[in-house]
C-alpha cells in the first residue's frame, strides 16, 4: 500500500528529531572527549522572558536563556535528568512506541534516574522542549487526559499497523478521542464549515443527541475543560487545514472566558511552542453579559473566582474589547453560571435557541 502525504511527512519528522537528538548526544560525547564538562543552554521560561507577541498574538519566550552543566553540582541532578529524558524519546522515535506522562515518570525508576515525583519529571519534560524547539508530542509523549471530537470528517490513519485505514468521525455516537493516531492522520473529506468547541463532555453529548453536528454543518469538540495540546493542535489543523472557522463555548465564569483565550492564543506554560494555537478563534459565550440577559441561574463566585478575574485584568490579551468587558461584569455581577443552566429553559434550549442566536452573532465579532 501507497504512504498517504501525511505518512510521509511524519517519516520525516520523525528521522529529523531522531537525527536532531543524535546531534545533541555527540555534542555531549565530543564535550567529554575534550575533558570538558557537557552543558545544555536552556530558554528561559521565567515569568520576566515570558512575552506577548502581538504579531503573532501569542506568548513566546524572549531571549533569556539559562546554562544547565554537569560541571555545577547544583545543576548536575537536573542536567542528568535531562540526558536520560533526551535517552527515552529516542528510544520512543526508534521503536516507535508512544507513551504518557505518568509512563516517563515510573520509568525513570528501571533506570535509577531520580525524579522526587510526577511534577519534576513533567518540568524536565518541558525543558526538553524548550531546548529542542518541538513538542512532547513529537516525541510520543502524551498526557493521560484525552477530549474528544464528532462530525462529519473522514480521516486516513498514518500510524504503524494502522497505514491507509479510513474512518468517519461520525461513526460512533460516543465521538472519538483525540489521541496520538487522530493527531497525525490525514484529513480526507468533510462537509463542515464550522468547528465548535464546547467545555463540557455533558453538553458534547448532548449537541451529538441533537444532531448538532447536522443542523449546523459542524465538528463538535470536546475539549475537556481546559483543552490539552492534542486538542488545540487538532483544532488548528481543523482551522489551518480545511479553512474552518472556530467558536467556542465555555461555563459563564472566568475560568471558562480563560479557557477559550487559551485556545484562541496559547498559554505563558507553552510560550516556548507554536502551532497550538487559533488567533481567529471566536469565543462566543456564556459571556457574563449573557447571565443578565437570558436570567440565567447562578452561583456565588468564590474569593478564588475574584482573585482570578483580577489576574487576567493584568494580561494583555484581556485589556481591550469583549474580553475586558465581560471581566469587569464578571466583577460587577460577582456570579457565575454554567452551561448547563440553560436546561432551566428545557433540555434543548441550549441547542435550539441560545446557540442559534450566538452563531448569528458570531459572523459580526
Amino acid at each position: 500500500m501507497k504512504k498517504s502525504k501525511n505518512s510521509k511527512i511524519a517519516e520525516k519528522k520523525r528521522i529529523e528529531l531522531l537525527e536532531l537528538l543524535k546531534n545533541r548526544g555527540l555534542e555531549i560525547y565530543d564535550d567529554l572527549e575534550k575533558s570538558k564538562f557537557p552543558k545544555f543552554s536552556i530558554p528561559s521560561r521565567s515569568v520576566s522572558n515570558i512575552v506577548y507577541d502581538k504579531k503573532l498574538r501569542q506568548y513566546i519566550l524572549g531571549n533569556s536563556t539559562a546554562i544547565r552543566s554537569a560541571g555545577n553540582m547544583s545543576q548536575l541532578r537536573a542536567f542528568t535528568q535531562l540526558v536520560w529524558l533526551a535517552f527515552f524519546a529516542n528510544q520512543l522515535l526508534s521503536e516507535q512506541k508512544t507513551s504518557t506522562l505518568r509512563d516517563i515518570y515510573y520509568s525513570s525508576q528501571a533506570f535509577e534516574v531520580d525524579f522526587e515525583d510526577q511534577p519534576e519529571s513533567d518540568n524536565i519534560i518541558v525543558d526538553l522542549e524548550a531546548v529542542l524547539a518541538r513538542a512532547r508530542e513529537d516525541f510520543q509523549i502524551f498526557p493521560e487526559e484525552r477530549s474528544s471530537i464528532f462530525g462529519d470528517l473522514t480521516i486516513e490513519y498514518t500510524v504503524p499497523g494502522y497505514e491507509g485505514k479510513r474512518s468517519n468521525l461520525s461513526d460512533h455516537p460516543d465521538g472519538y478521542l483525540i489521541g496520538p493516531s487522530l493527531n497525525t492522520a490525514e484529513f480526507v473529506d468533510t462537509s463542515a464549515e464550522l468547528v465548535i468547541a464546547i467545555e463540557k463532555g455533558g453538553l458534547f453529548t448532548r449537541f451529538v443527541e441533537e444532531k448538532v453536528d447536522k443542523k449546523f454543518k459542524a465538528i463538535i469538540v470536546d475539549t475537556a475543560g481546559q483543552a490539552p495540546r492534542s486538542t488545540r493542535y487538532i483544532l488548528r489543523r481543523l482551522h489551518i487545514e480545511l479553512g474552518l472557522p472556530v467558536v467556542i463555548l465555555t461555563d459563564g465564569d472566568v475560568y471558562g472566558e480563560h479557557i477559550a483565550m487559551v485556545i484562541k492564543s496559547g498559554s505563558a506554560n507553552a510560550a516556548h511552542l507554536r502551532e497550538l494555537t487559533v488567533p481567529d478563534a471566536k469565543w462566543i459565550g456564556v459571556w457574563a453579559t449573557d447571565i443578565e440577559k437570558y436570567k440565567l441561574p447562578t452561583i456565588p463566585m468564590t474569593e478564588s473566582d475574584i482573585k482570578r478575574i483580577y489576574e487576567l485584568q493584568k494580561d494583555p490579551r484581556y485589556q481591550h474589547g469583549n474580553w475586558k468587558k465581560q471581566l469587569e461584569v464578571f466583577l460587577k455581577i460577582k456570579r457565575k453560571a454554567e452551561l448547563e443552566a440553560f436546561s432551566k429553559y428545557g433540555l434543548t434550549n441550549i441547542t435550539d435557541k441560545y446557540l442559534p442566536q450566538k452563531l448569528e452573532l458570531a459572523k459580526s465579532l
